[in-house]
């Protein structure tokens, strides 16, 4: 009895996450400003509202309980725009959130790990004695570019603009700018490895001139080795 019973609660499990998947062909799926041919937000679903400024690309996969929204709230008018604009081909891993209010861009086939947190909003603390969570917040647009790879628990802040074919390590903290080909690590997150055709994979220098490795110190990689030890955490 009892293994009958758990045939029918997965079998029944099994339908309800097909059923309950947005596609564009589901009634869920006409409230996107696009949501393309092939793209599925996976069952069960996160937060997500202001639909009528996101956009989806083809192929594109949304893993489950991810929270994807635009503006403050339900019913907010944000405008002739799109606020998040996600690319072809990307696949967003299970449990992260993608808080836009301004403009967050995600490029074509960007893979992200599990619990990556993508804002363009923050909140201020310049009056020291009104509560930081009653200051009124600050936008700035983010941008992360085709190709990129955000490791499991990444947290991309306000401002971030990561260039293609990027690598961000599991846990990092990033606000700033990173060129193409980029590795970034680190509480707050830099660049610990960076790619060109006359040196292939290599750590950038320190303003002092000495070349660090991703543990702060001096690089113990010889040049050229690819920063694969990043993913280590998130294997």
């Amino acid at each position: 009895m009892k293994r009958a019973v758990g045939r029918l609660l997965h079998r029944g499990w099994a339908y309800a996450k097909a059923a309950g998947a947005v596609s564009p062909l589901s009634p869920a799926g006409y409230r996107f400003r696009r949501l393309g041919e092939g793209a599925c937000i996976s069952f069960p679903l996160g937060a997500i509202f202001g639909e009528a400024w996101i956009e989806i690309g083809d192929h594109t996969l949304v893993g489950e309980r991810v929270s994807i929204s635009a503006g403050m709230g339900p019913g907010v008018d944000l405008g002739p725009g799109s606020v998040v604009r996600i690319g072809r081909g990307c696949s967003i891993g299970r449990g992260s959130h993608i808080v836009g209010h301004q403009s967050i861009d995600i490029g074509d086939d960007v893979f992200t790990g599990p619990y990556v947190y993508i804002t363009d909003q923050n909140h201020v603390y310049d009056d020291p004695e009104t509560p930081i969570g009653r200051q009124w917040p600050r936008n700035n647009p983010v941008s992360i570019g085709s190709g990129s790879w955000l490791g499991a628990g990444a947290i991309i802040l306000p401002g971030t603009r990561l260039g293609r074919q990027s690598v961000v390590a599991g846990g990092a903290v990033v606000r700033g700018e990173f060129p193409d080909h980029s590795v970034v690590a680190g509480v707050p997150a830099r660049l610990v490895r960076t790619y060109s055709p006359e040196e292939g994979w290599h750590t950038p220098p320190r303003p002092g001139g000495m070349p660090h490795g991703p543990d702060g110190g001096p690089d113990a990689g010889e040049p050229g080795e690819p920063a694969v030890r990043l993913l280590a955490s998130n294997e």
